[in-house]
């Protein structure tokens, strides 16, 4: 089994998770997704709203019989992704699981705790986002590892390092711009 985890705070969760979802299963090839609902992001200064009430409104969006919405990294008492991703490969030994993220974060990747053994670990979906098409193959992590990357349909049956780059139509939707027009919190 090939499952996709798209972590994140989802403070709050939208439209544009949903979509990307369901592209990311369509284009790389994956049996099911988690949704891994984060206690916080080391990369942010501000901490999320309550995860009671983030996981309430993200199952609300994602109605998908192979998708997850979870609250696993607080389960497991991990923060960052790559304690996350060792978790996760000594509990569920028999799953191959993929790292789905949006292009922006691609840019950015390097600043991640771990980030090389990340890309080490499990092939990753990047998945285009508006504003941040090309440019993000042109940081640090994506020109490091420029060599693994594979097309999108074999991402699913790739071995880590491996990593795809999916354009797909944009839902022009963020936490933030949600948050900052006050429509949650």
């Amino acid at each position: 089994m090939v499952v996709g985890l798209l972590g994140g705070s989802f403070d709050p969760a939208h439209a544009g998770h949903v979509h990307i979802t369901r592209e990311a299963m369509k284009r790389f090839g994956l049996d099911r997704v988690w949704w891994l609902a984060s206690p916080g992001n080391p990369l942010k200064a501000r901490g999320p709203r309550p995860m009671a009430e983030r996981l309430e409104r993200a199952r609300a969006l994602m109605r998908h019989p192979r998708v997850e919405v979870t609250d696993l990294e607080a389960r497991l008492g991990t923060r960052h992704t790559a304690a996350t991703l060792r978790a996760l490969q000594r509990h569920y030994p028999g799953v191959r699981f993929v790292w789905l993220m949006g292009a922006d974060n691609l840019m950015q990747f390097h600043c991640w705790d771990d980030w090389q053994r990340i890309l080490r670990m499990v092939p990753v979906g990047v998945l285009a986002r508006p504003g941040w098409g090309a440019r993000a193959g042109l940081g640090p992590a994506a020109r490091m590892f420029a060599a693994s990357r594979v097309p999108p349909a074999r991402l699913g049956a790739s071995a880590a390092p491996a990593w795809a780059f999916a354009t797909l139509p944009m839902v022009d939707v963020s936490s933030s711009a949600i948050r900052a027009r006050g429509e949650w919190g």
